[in-house]
């Protein structure tokens, strides 16, 4: 009998045991398709008018509008075909604030993001080295910190903008007078000087003399930018000069008992890149709206509106569309009012919604890449795509159910929503028909495999516990709010202790006292005559005991005057006198 006759008995309950497991070297493979359905969002859309949210819409229902039960292929349809036009099928989460986010951008070509929260820190995200198990910031930085200052308060986070123009530059404004421009590493490069609070005109001030709430980019020039505060005026800074703006823009309040003063709560500068006029929009506390021209002069605003929003209310929300022609604005008044610049004096189109402003004063409202639809957030968590004509939502799709959606952002490049919420999360939202790179190509890669070596739960005997004490963390925090990297400082070094990323370099473990003293860099640059303390003094008095001898500086007027010392001479025979004896008591 041949051995191909031979026929094997199948043994279903012995495979079934032993699993599908095979032995030899396996080939690693792994389904993109499969990993990016793995991401798909279970909720639904709704779209149509009549939502809640906007009492005032014409087409107001009872609820969501519905089709028959016997259209109900139609409305797939319908689904499928949002899905496609809107980038928000597919999700990609980052939990890695701890409070509420506030402001979320990504760098011009997508590659980076960065987020800023309530609680006092950007975090910084990089696509390219993240996986579905790994999603993480791989640095974290405190913005109010200076280096060498033992200042240990810390603030909230208002504002962290990519410049469109340079990936490089990132310009951040917290609940300071001194807004600061991050390198896309975290690194400072720039901080503004803060103003004399003793003087009453601004005018006169080099800086910002109380909070900064907001900031915008110059969208031609990539070296200046513009930050709006407290002080009730818009300063124009050139970041090669921090230490004195540009130019300073005093917005004059004309509501009874401000005294002239307000605050500004946002600002936006219009691009003239496809025709329109370059523009400086912004809006303040006493329900003011002002326009002046982008390139100045900016003595006499172009327009203004006193009352375009309700005084005494948080307008956070502001934008300007591509063409320069409309401007949005979403005021604490629970409205949401669309401007023409042609015809700055009324608003053309007013819709209710109600406001986040009260509670999160960096609520957003941002035009699409293209300017066809505009993006804002609600308080119930849902995601609103209004209509630019309109304001009726085309498209309402709900993120993160019962939490505030604070900020949300519209990338061109690539297609993508990210959103920050109330409950400390990040979305992005994308497609993967018609959104490209970002979140789309990290949730199409395979998870990262780890060995068991890694879980400290199996290699670390925990059945005494462990104290506070004996572990050093980063920053001084505990181990329960550490981050990844402290709770696992072994994971991704080599033996020696070094990084095994080339492009990151060590760092060193900073104890709490070594963040507050100052150091040697900061101590020799920033207090005058330190370097004296390395100095011999003899030897600086003796440097100069030539020129002291041949250039007298209080004697020389009795040079020619001065009679000439003669001394005796003693002879051989003569013996030196005896030095005086010491008295003895």
């Amino acid at each position: 009998m041949d051995e191909e006759d031979v026929e094997v008995e199948q043994d279903d309950e012995l495979q079934k045991f032993m699993g599908t497991t095979t032995f030899g070297k396996q080939k690693r493979e792994t389904s993109a398709k499969k990993q990016l359905d793995a991401s798909k969002r279970p909720t639904a859309a709704i779209a149509g008018p009549g939502l809640i949210g906007y009492g005032d819409s014409d087409d107001e229902d009872d609820g969501p509008s519905k089709a028959p039960d016997n259209d109900s292929d139609d409305d797939d349809d319908d689904e499928d075909d949002d899905e496609d036009e809107f980038p928000i099928s597919h999700e990609m989460i980052l939990k890695t604030h701890e409070k509420a986010v506030t402001t979320v951008s990504l760098d011009p070509s997508g590659g980076r993001l960065v987020t800023g929260s309530m609680d006092c820190s950007l975090k910084f995200h990089d696509f390219s080295s993240m996986t579905p198990t790994t999603i993480r910031a791989f640095k974290s930085v405190d913005p109010t910190e200076s280096k060498g200052s033992s200042n240990a308060e810390t603030h909230p986070v208002n504002l962290a903008l990519f410049n469109p123009l340079s990936a490089g530059h990132i310009l951040v404004a917290t609940a300071l007078p001194q807004a600061k421009v991050l390198s896309r590493d975290g690194e400072t490069l720039v901080e503004f000087v803060k103003g004399d609070m003793y003087l009453r005109d601004m005018h006169n001030t080099k800086g910002h003399i109380s909070e900064v709430t907001t900031g915008a980019w110059h969208p031609t020039d990539r070296n200046l930018c513009v930050t709006a505060g407290t002080d009730s005026t818009l300063r124009i800074w050139d970041i090669n000069t921090p230490r004195t703006q540009r130019e300073v823009i005093v917005h004059k309040s004309r509501a009874a008992g401000s005294a002239g003063r307000t605050r500004i709560s946002a600002v936006a500068w219009g691009s003239p890149m496809q025709g329109g006029n370059n523009m400086l929009v912004a809006a303040a506390y006493d329900g003011s709206l002002v326009m002046w021209s982008g390139e100045g002069p900016h003595a006499r605003p172009a327009a203004e509106i006193r009352g375009a929003h309700a005084a005494d209310t948080w307008t956070s929300g502001l934008d300007i569309s591509a063409d320069g022609r409309l401007v949005v604005t979403r005021g604490g008044d629970d409205t949401i009012k669309l401007w023409d610049t042609r015809k700055f004096k009324q608003p053309i189109t007013t819709v209710s919604h109600t406001s986040t402003s009260g509670q999160h004063s960096t609520t957003s409202i941002r035009f699409s890449p293209n300017s066809t639809n505009i993006i804002t957030g609600s308080d119930t968590g849902h995601l609103h795509i209004l209509n630019p004509g309109t304001l009726k939502p085309e498209l309402v799709t709900s993120v993160t159910p019962g939490s505030a959606l604070i900020t949300a952002l519209w990338h061109p490049k690539l297609n993508q929503i990210v959103t920050g919420s109330a409950n400390h999360e990040v979305h992005v939202l994308y497609n993967p028909n018609t959104s490209f790179n970002g979140a789309k190509t990290v949730m199409s890669r395979a998870p990262k495999r780890r060995h068991i070596d890694d879980d400290p739960n199996f290699t670390t005997d925990l059945t005494q516990g462990i104290s506070s004490d004996a572990v050093v963390v980063p920053g001084g925090a505990i181990p329960s709010t550490a981050s990844y990297a402290s709770r696992h400082p072994t994971v991704g070094l080599t033996a020696s202790g070094r990084s095994r990323d080339p492009r990151r370099p060590h760092v060193p473990v900073q104890t709490p006292f070594a963040k507050t003293n100052p150091d040697a860099e900061y101590v020799r640059s920033q207090i005058p005559l330190s370097s004296l303390r390395d100095e011999d003094p003899r030897e600086a008095l003796l440097k100069y005991a030539d020129k002291a001898k041949s250039d007298p500086l209080f004697t020389n007027a009795w040079r020619t005057t001065q009679p000439k010392t003669i001394y005796a001479e003693l002879s051989d025979e003569e013996e030196e006198p005896d030095k005086k004896k010491t008295k003895q008591g």
